[in-house]
This record gives structure tokens, C-alpha cells and sequence, in this order.
């Protein structure tokens, strides 16, 4: 399969259930055995998942009752983020030990562009093995990889083979494995999106492959063209090492659900303080103010408003937000609230096209 676009030799390095590998790795009596991290209380939420636990139906995010209801014999653990963080960092300085191209994506999972390598290495294959073996030598834990052309085909093949597994997608195997792939399987689509592509009869990519452009777009909107456009192998983003936040936010979930807006006020003011904090540790501002509640029926709403002008303190986020709160009355009671803070001034505009790859396709192995 020839492309007219440049290929690149893309990794994407997935840790295996990484926070509940953590814990089991630092305490072996969990070792075997179903773990969540997070809270089991009324008000708990699981953050992660051991594999042991995913069989019984946990899942992040999942509300700690009902994660224990599915397993009863379920331990909790709470969250050492900075010990998250610490094995993290000792992950991503493996990575760099093959390429400076690193984008993390978030603590436990990242692309590296291996077209050109530290190690002189041909072989993206046997580069995403190599740093799966050192990551199981200095951490004890595994990685699962996929290594393909870019990045979307990279992440989805990342899965395919978990836990501690890696699958390669060749340039010629692209457009095949693309169109055997269950819809479920493209990253990005989630559940609703699926639901209405099979409602569209859309089961897997060559179904997708077979609906023209203007098919997608009018049922898509803007999505439209991106599926058009990965079915076919087409992910033109560059694995980017700064990645420019488009957004920065602070949550809260209580312990108690409020039922009145005034009872909201004094969260509003923390949630406030917490993300003019975080915004001035990075030194960004923005634009549109989103308030976040989260229903006791865990139903989602959101609220947005943007402004003239950037802002990042504390009073001017907290007043948009108080205005957001009050535009219309409540759904019910609130177990969860969040401020984030969007059209930043780091944004730019987009990056040209860039330029050829000097690369020659029929020397391209993988």
C-alpha cells in the first residue's frame, strides 16, 4: 500500500492497570488479588482498576458502592499520586533514552516518534520491546505498545495485545487492519458515538470506509471528516513534546450532595482559589469559563460563558462561575462540582502542513 502522505515510525506506550500495578508492586500481599484505587465509601470513586478486579465489571470512575457490589471480595486502596508520579518520571526517562520526540499524554501513557532514534535503531518493533524490558527491569511493572505509522493506528493497536503485549501494524497492513477493526475499537469513539453508528450501520471500518464524506459530516459534524480520514490509514498530527494545554480546571466531589445553590457558593470560592492557582503556577489565562456539575443521579451538565477579555484570577473566575450556577435552576441534587477555564493564551494557530518526509516508503521496515 502506497501512501501519498509521509509515514513516520510512531510507539504508543500504554502501562498495564498502572496505578493498581503500582500498589501491587509496592505492597506483593495484593499481588493476585482484586484491587481499586480510590475510595469504597458512599461517596468513593475508583481511579483504577487491577486486572483481577476488571473481571468482575470494575472500571475507572465507576462509584466505589457499586464497584463493590460487583466484587464483593474488593480491596480499596487509597491513591499516592506522588508515588504515581515518581515511577512515571523514571518511565519517561526510558523514552528518552530512544528519542526526544516524547509525548506524554498522561501519567502512564505516552508517543514516541522513533522515525529517527538515539540508538540508530531501524526497527520501531524491536525499539518498543527493548523499552518494555527495561521498564519491567527498573519498575516491575508492564507496558503494552502499539508501533504503527501515526499515531491514531499506534493507540488502537496498543490495545490489542494487553496486558504486557505489543502489536505492529506495517504500512502495508494498515488499510486491513483498519477495516476488520470493530467501530468500538477507534480510539475516540466512545459509547454514544457507537450507538449511532450502529444505528447508521456502521459495525466496523470498512463499513465506515464505504460512507462518503458528506455522509460523515452531516451525522458527525466536525468528527465527520477525521473518520473519513483515519478508515484510511490519514492521521497527519506529529507526536508533539510541549503539548499545549487547551484547557485547565479543578473539581471537587463531597462527601454530602448539596441541594441548594447556596450551599454551592463556599465550593465555588475553593474550586476557584485552587484553579487560579494552578493557572498562575503556568502562568496561562483564558477566555471561557465552564461550570461542571455532576448530578447525585450522575447525570452531567455543563455551563459556559466567554468573556472579552483573558482572565485568571480568583474573583473574576469565581463571579462568571456564580453566574453560571444561577442561569438556570438545578436538576437535582449535586454530588460533584468543576471549574475549568478554555481559550487559553498559549493557543496558536494551527502549524502548516509540514514538509515531506525524506524518507523512501519502500525502505520502511518496521
Amino acid at each position: 500500500m502506497d501512501f501519498d502522505f509521509p509515514l513516520r515510525k510512531i510507539i504508543h506506550v500504554d502501562m498495564d492497570a498502572f496505578y493498581a500495578s503500582v500498589e501491587q508492586h509496592d505492597n506483593p500481599e495484593l499481588k493476585g488479588k482484586p484491587i481499586a484505587v480510590g475510595g469504597g465509601s458512599k461517596r468513593g470513586v475508583v481511579s483504577a482498576a487491577s486486572y483481577e478486579a476488571r473481571k468482575f465489571g470494575v472500571r475507572s470512575a465507576m462509584a466505589g458502592t457499586i464497584a463493590r457490589r460487583n466484587c464483593p471480595d474488593l480491596i480499596f486502596v487509597k491513591p499516592r499520586f506522588d508515588r504515581y508520579k515518581e515511577v512515571s518520571k523514571l518511565i519517561r526517562s526510558i523514552f528518552f533514552e530512544y528519542t526526544d520526540l516524547v509525548e506524554p499524554l498522561s501519567l502512564d501513557e505516552a508517543y514516541l516518534d522513533v522515525t529517527e532514534n538515539k540508538k540508530g535503531n531501524p526497527s520501531a518493533t524491536l525499539i518498543a520491546k527493548e523499552i518494555r524490558q527495561k521498564i519491567v527491569e527498573k519498575t516491575g511493572l508492564t507496558a503494552s505498545a502499539g508501533i504503527s505509522i501515526n499515531k491514531f493506528i499506534a493507540k488502537v493497536a496498543s490495545d490489542y495485545n494487553k496486558p504486557n503485549g505489543q502489536k505492529t501494524v506495517n504500512p502495508e497492513e494498515v488499510i486491513e487492519f483498519l477495516e476488520n477493526l470493530d467501530i468500538r475499537k477507534f480510539y475516540g469513539v466512545g459509547k454514544v458515538t457507537a450507538e449511532k453508528m450502529y444505528r447508521l450501520g456502521i459495525f466496523t471500518g470498512k463499513d465506515l470506509k464505504e460512507k462518503s464524506l458528506e455522509f460523515l459530516n452531516q451525522h458527525f459534524g466536525k468528527s465527520g471528516g477525521h473518520y473519513y480520514n483515519v478508515v484510511r490509514g490519514i492521521h497527519l498530527s506529529s507526536v508533539k513534546p510541549h503539548r499545549i494545554p487547551k484547557s485547565v480546571g479543578a473539581e471537587r466531589t463531597f462527601f454530602e450532595n448539596l441541594s441548594s445553590e447556596i450551599f454551592m457558593l463556599e465550593k465555588l470560592e475553593n474550586i476557584s482559589s485552587e484553579l487560579e492557582r494552578r493557572l498562575q503556577k503556568s502562568k496561562i489565562a483564558g477566555k471561557t469559563v465552564t461550570l461542571k456539575i455532576k448530578y447525585s443521579d450522575f447525570t452531567l451538565q455543563t455551563r459556559s460563558k466567554t468573556l472579552p477579555y483573558f482572565i485568571a484570577s480568583k474573583d473574576l473566575i469565581l463571579e462568571t462561575a456564580k453566574e453560571l450556577l444561577y442561569q438556570s435552576s438545578l436538576e437535582n441534587s449535586v454530588r460533584l462540582l468543576g471549574i475549568s477555564l478554555a481559550n487559553l493564551n498559549t493557543e496558536k494557530k494551527k502549524e502548516q502542513p509540514e514538509k515531506e518526509s525524506v524518507l523512501v516508503q519502500l525502505k520502511f521496515d518496521f
